[in-house]
Order: C-alpha cells, then sequence, then structure tokens
C-alpha cells in the first residue's frame, strides 16, 4: 500500500536448495455466494472452505480472521491504532461502523462451536474448535452463512460516493506455518498475511453496476460488454467516454469469477465507472487482459491509465520474474480520498488525486507491483512489512526514474539539472538524497511495533529500497536483477521469509551477506 505519508521525505553458506527441505504451507479452496444490497450498504453470503492441512502438525482448532468486526466498535485493535496515530486519527472524524454477524460454522456437516480470542481487542478473530482432530495430508469442509454490514469508507473496506470497496469480507482461516498461528487483528497500519488459495466466488449486484474482482470473470457476456466498451475508449481517449449500459436497468445480475493461487478476495462495485480494455504480451508470448475503472470527469489522467498498468506488468516481468496471472486490474476509488492505494491479487485500488501523470503512473506501478512482492511472493506483511512494501519501492523507483527521471517523493523539488543526468546518475543522487532523510526505527520492526504511521512508511518503504540500492550499488545492476529473479523462481506460490531472501541472494551472487542482513535492525542512518 502506497501511503500518501511518504511525502514527508521532503522536509560461508551452505547451497540454497537445503533452505526448502521439509517446507510446507497450508491450502485453502474458497466456494462463496455473496450479495449486495446497496440500499443497506450490506452484504448477504454462503462460504464454503476446503482446508487441508499439509503441516505435521495435528490440529484441533482453526483460528478464523472475521475482519468486519474490526469496525464494529472504538475499542478494537483497529480503533485503538487510529487513535493512537495522530496522522491516521483524522480517518475518524466522520465514520459509519460495520460488523460481520449470522455465522454458524460447520464442519463436515456437523454443528461446530467457536470462541472468542482472549485479548477483548481482537473481536475480529474467533478460534473454530474442529469436532474432530485434523490429521496431517487430511482436509476438512467448513461452511457457513455470513452477514456484512460495511463500513464508511476510512479504511479499506466500505462505501463512498456510491462505490464500493469490498475488501476483507469473508471468514477467513488465518495462517498457520512452521513458526506457528498467525491470527492478528485487522490493522490500519499494516497488512496482510494468508494462506494460499482457489477461489470461486458469485457475486449478486443490481444490474446496473461494473464489477472489478479478483480472477477472472466467467460471466461471457458481461465480459465482452466491458471488453467492448473498454476498448472503444481506449481507441478515442479524448472524446466523451463510451459508457457501459445494461441489458436491462432494473433487476440482478449474478457475476462469477475464479482464480486459483492467491492469498486474498476483493471486488469493487460502481454504476459510474468508465472502463478501459487493452491487452499486453509478455517476453513468453503469454497475452494478459488489463482493465481500469475509472470515474467519468472531464479531461480526467485516467484516460491513460490503462497503459500505465500494462507498462508496469511489463516492467516488472522483466525485472523479477513473469506475471502468473490472467487479468490485471486498477479501479479508481473515492472521489473525495486521497490515501494512495491498496493492493490485491489481480486488482488494485487507487485514492490518489490525478494531479499529473507521473504521480498517477507511479502509484499504479507500485500498487500493481504488489502482485509480485505481496500476492505472488506471499511474505508475511504483519512482521515483515519492508520484505513487500520496501523491495516493490526499489522497483518503483526505478520505473520512475527510467520513464520519467521522477520520483514520487521528491516530485517537483528535484532539481533540473539533477533531471538531465542520465538514468543510472539520477537514481544515484535520489538514493544520495535519501540516505538524508532521518530514518531512526529499524527496518526490520513488526508494523504494529512502530510508534507512528510516518516512522512505518519511512522504514519499511524508504529505508528498505536504500538498503537495497547499498547491495546493488555494490554488485552490479545485473547481478541484482538475477538475484532477485533467483528469489522469485525459488519462492513463488510460497511464504519466503527475510531468511529466505538472503539465502536466494547469497546463491545468486556467491557472497556471504551476513553483514549486509544485519543491517535490516538497525536504528539510524546507515553509515
Amino acid at each position: 500500500m502506497m501511503k500518501k505519508c511518504l511525502t514527508i521525505a521532503l522536509l560461508f553458506f551452505s547451497s540454497y536448495v537445503f533452505a526448502q527441505d521439509g517446507y510446507w504451507q497450508q491450502h485453502v479452496r474458497y466456494a462463496i455466494d455473496v450479495t449486495l444490497n446497496d440500499q443497506e450498504k450490506s452484504l448477504k453470503g454462503f462460504e464454503t472452505i476446503v482446508y487441508k492441512n499439509n503441516s505435521p502438525t495435528t490440529l484441533d482448532f482453526i483460528w478464523f480472521h472475521i475482519w468486519p468486526n474490526a469496525y464494529k466498535n472504538e475499542t478494537t485493535a483497529l480503533f485503538q491504532q487510529l487513535k493512537n496515530d495522530t496522522s491516521r486519527s483524522a480517518k475518524l472524524e466522520k465514520y459509519s461502523y460495520g460488523s460481520i454477524e449470522g455465522l454458524n460454522f460447520k464442519v463436515n456437516g456437523k454443528v461446530a462451536a467457536t470462541e472468542a480470542h482472549p485479548n477483548p481487542q481482537y473481536i475480529d478473530v474467533i478460534k473454530l474448535k474442529l469436532p474432530a482432530a485434523l490429521k496431517p495430508g487430511d482436509s476438512v469442509s467448513i461452511t457457513t452463512d455470513f452477514k456484512v454490514k460495511l463500513p464508511s469508507y476510512f479504511s479499506r473496506s466500505g462505501f463512498a460516493d456510491g462505490e464500493f470497496m469490498v475488501c476483507q469480507w469473508y471468514p477467513k482461516p488465518a495462517v498457520f506455518d512452521k513458526n506457528g498461528w498467525h491470527e492478528f487483528p485487522y490493522l490500519d497500519m499494516g497488512e496482510y498475511y494468508s494462506d494460499y488459495a482457489a477461489f470461486d466466488v458469485n457475486i449478486t449486484v443490481p444490474n446496473e453496476y461494473i464489477v472489478g474482482a479478483t480472477g477472472a470473470l466467467q460471466n461471457a457476456d458481461e465480459l465482452a460488454a466491458y471488453k467492448s466498451v473498454g476498448a472503444k475508449n481506449v481507441a478515442n481517449r479524448t472524446g466523451k467516454p463510451v459508457l457501459y449500459v445494461p441489458k436491462n436497468k432494473k433487476g440482478l445480475k449474478k457475476l462469477n469469477y475464479k482464480m486459483d493461487n492467491v492469498p486474498d478476495f476483493a471486488w469493487f462495485a460502481d454504476k459510474d465507472f468508465v472502463i478501459q480494455y487493452d491487452t499486453l504480451k509478455l517476453a513468453s508470448g503469454k497475452v494478459v487482459d488489463a482493465f481500469t475503472y475509472y470515474h467519468n470527469k472531464e479531461n480526467t489522467l485516467w484516460n491513460y491509465s490503462v497503459d500505465y498498468a500494462k507498462d508496469a506488468v511489463k516492467s516488472y516481468s522483466k525485472w523479477i520474474g513473469e506475471y502468473q496471472y490472467p487479468t490485471v486490474q486498477v479501479v479508481e476509488g473515492p472521489k473525495n480520498n486521497s490515501s494512495g492505494g491498496m493492493e490485491y491479487p489481480t486488482i488494485t485500488l487507487i485514492t490518489s488525486p490525478d494531479a499529473k501523470k507521473e504521480s498517477l503512473d507511479a502509484v499504479i506501478a507500485h500498487e500493481v507491483g504488489h502482485n509480485w512482492f505481496m500476492s505472488m511472493l506471499g511474505s508475511n506483511e504483519r512482521q515483515h512489512a519492508w520484505q513487500d512494501e520496501g523491495l516493490n519501492t526499489f522497483f518503483q523507483f526505478r520505473y520512475e526514474a527510467e520513464k520519467y527521471k521522477s520520483n514520487s517523493i521528491f516530485g517537483d523539488a528535484i532539481p533540473a539539472e539533477v533531471k538531465a543526468l542520465p538514468t543510472k546518475e539520477f537514481l544515484n543522487s535520489i538514493y544520495n538524497a535519501l540516505g538524508g532523510i532521518p530514518m531512526k526505527p529499524a527496518i526490520e520492526t513488526p508494523s504494529e511495533k512502530f510508534a507512528s504511521s510516518d516512522d512505518y512508511s519511512t522504514a519499511s518503504y524508504l529505508k528498505t529500497a536504500l538498503w537495497l540500492y547499498l547491495l546493488e550499488n555494490e554488485v552490479g545492476r545485473e547481478k541484482m536483477d538475477k538475484a532477485f529473479q533467483l528469489y522469485f523462481k525459488l519462492w513463488n506460490g510460497k511464504h519466503p521469509q527475510p531468511e529466505d531472501l538472503k539465502a536466494a541472494f547469497e546463491q545468486s551472487l556467491g557472497v556471504n551477506l551476513d553483514k549486509y542482513f544485519q543491517l535490516l535492525n538497525k536504528e539510524g542512518k546507515f553509515e
């Protein structure tokens, strides 16, 4: 997630193969049916989860995230964090609560009991007690109804200006890995860690709504309509946009989306979206569908948004590893919000003001880039935010430098003589300037331990990017790219830890990186 608070910057080793011996991860399959009530601002749903225990441990229970309850009252961990951070407390000037209810879990058809988390602030976490022990290698089928009251949009999920941002909305098993359970609550500062899963989701909405969601839309007629309208808007970007018109403005439609091997599912809906559609071809010959959905405004820079999404996918694919998904989608968020953006597999929400093309392009590239460091490489963002945000920011800065000789942190403050430098020297100047910014917190700080969002952003985004640039400056870009490509090859579709990144880099570069990785725990500037 790219936060607007980043603008404060203005003021010897063994073979890596052994490291994966015994590696395992759980797997989940979701079948979800959900209906949007746009008058009540609510969802009614039913889900079936097939949970496979790939661990060597017999499980008697499964922790579940029921994240809509994070918005239920002001005693939750979410509200406590927002109140304690002056840079985020403004979000609570005007808001409405959200919640989840109607849960009635069954396991293999038998009613199953639940238990509250012992921490009273964690009402968005519950323990599902299994009627029978789940042995290693076995699977269990879990079902439940649920009803969600959506909050007003102040922290990722909710409604605003006729638009619905449906995120962290369904009951979801917490991750169980070699380090145990990760049953943390929802927070505004601090993101996610989720099991890889297969999703088959039916979304029922009033006919007038345009929907963008994780995965590939299976309704041939609706998909054809989106592509037809979207292609026309790409062909004519300066005239009046062609708008989606449903066959019948009354009634409901059921849209089916499918996606395998992703850690989450989010969807967005609005009657007002303008659609753009195009395709891009990767080096392997793979063709990816690219969609953008944005508000109907005159002279909007979103007229070129699909190009930015395509460029991001092509660049990151070349630098790190090929994009694994069939589609990439970018959605413009509520009109009166400028928090930056929030990423989900195959789709991202952008809420930055479209002040100039370089800024919009940069935030789209950053959020699309999370498909690599959040989705295809499923790191634990709550514990190691830098392993997603910082790695992604490192490549975002490269993207901006190569395309525009710009940088989203320094913006218009970059002198003309610096912008006139060759790209390599330009980036060197940017990182030299970043090195002068106070960066007290250590990079390797859990999200909830940062004193403020400014500290979180500075350490997780900027300090990490600088840390990576120090290594690139030492070994050269070609070797650095190969190191990232090996990391991606080894851990695509898995949950890498910091030690896995280190081992992959050491294997690729042929050097011991103990001292370099010790910098992750260093407070203050790098010396």
